[in-house]
């Protein structure tokens, strides 16, 4: 065999040989993949069961409990494993990272199809009212940097006018054990002549959250810019604090023309002589 393909051969097995396994009194990569999956559905079918007579928190509890059991393990052994993988941020990123794909493939993530926050999702990118997103929809944030806030920017195109106004909105779900919640969305509007208007929104609780940007129509949309940033301790944190942001939107609604008083006057005039 060729000398270079033995010591590549040898490279490969040290790497595969020093590349850290998960202890097996926590639950293994592939298998958490799944749970986390049903996790979250568990959690949006809770939130979107209007039959039933108790509280979605305690829905939301009875549905991921149910999870729990179909795969053999109890809260204890799932807060465990999370605590395992929240300290070991890369491989814990690496599986959300995973989760948030199928879901969305899914397209069910926190009821991402129904309800309030479905009424935009079927929009394109044109026409009047238009959901011109065109990042990627669905995010994790832990606590830890750089796992702690992501950046988008979205240049505007020739469907953009003066005048026009915006709303942000997404559905969010935090898996916190303990500490406080709280993450910032801030969104900055540039125009052509070199003004920006910005808003920032806290939110601390899941669920809907909308940002409204107004409209401006002195110039042209230049650029949509902005970030989420979960806030945290400065210490590194030993227990599960993870937010989960899906079906992010962002819609643009043109300025709505009205014809002027003369205009009405005219037309009606016109009718009367017919």
């Amino acid at each position: 065999m060729n000398r270079n393909w033995i010591l590549l051969l040898v490279a490969l097995f040290f790497l595969v040989a020093c590349t850290p396994k998960v202890p097996k009194r926590f639950i293994q990569p592939d298998e958490l993949e799944d749970i986390l999956v049903e996790y979250h559905l568990a959690k949006s079918m809770a939130s979107h069961d209007k039959d039933n007579q108790e509280s979605s928190e305690v829905l939301q509890h009875l549905y991921v409990n149910a999870v729990l059991q179909k795969y053999g393990y109890t809260q204890d052994d799932f807060d465990s494993s999370m605590v395992y993988y929240y300290t070991n941020a890369d491989r814990f990123q690496e599986i959300y990272e995973r989760v948030a794909e199928r879901l969305e493939n899914q397209a069910l993530i926190l009821g991402a199809s129904e309800g309030e926050i479905g009424k935009f999702s079927s929009l394109d990118n044109d026409g009047d009212t238009a959901n011109i997103w065109t990042e990627r929809r669905t995010l994790s944030l832990m606590p830890i940097a750089p796992y702690d806030k992501w950046s988008f920017v979205i240049d505007a195109d020739t469907t953009y006018r003066k005048g026009d106004r915006f709303l942000m909105r997404f559905m969010s779900d935090y898996v916190f054990q303990d500490g406080s919640k709280n993450t910032i969305l801030y969104v900055a509007v540039t125009y052509d002549n070199d003004t920006t208007i910005s808003r920032n929104i806290h939110f601390s609780s899941s669920g809907l959250t909308q940002l409204n940007i107004p409209e401006y129509d002195a110039a042209n949309v230049k650029q949509i810019r902005g970030f989420f940033y979960l806030k945290g301790d400065r210490d590194r944190s030993t227990t599960t604090r993870l937010l989960f942001i899906d079906n992010i939107q962002l819609v643009r609604f043109h300025q709505q023309r009205f014809e002027s008083n003369d205009e009405i006057e005219k037309d009606s005039l016109s009718s009367d002589s017919l």
